[in-house]
């Protein structure tokens, strides 16, 4: 059973990650030639303050 987990900065519309849960599904069933019931994405929403970049947080950079 292939499974996805998508790290995204916090956020995204609820259709923002239905398009990215639609999308790798359909990439992982035919990268590996999986059936899509069998293809699990889990989407890890995480908060700016909890992303580091450069040092700084992502809020602090405005992200």
């Amino acid at each position: 059973m292939p499974f996805a987990q998508i790290y995204l900065l916090e956020g995204r519309s609820d259709e923002q990650k239905r398009a990215v849960i639609e999308k790798v599904t359909q990439a992982l069933a035919e990268a590996v030639d999986a059936p899509v019931a069998n293809i699990r994405v889990w989407i890890h929403d995480v908060p700016k303050t909890n992303w580091g970049i450069a040092g700084q947080t992502a809020k602090d950079l405005g992200r």
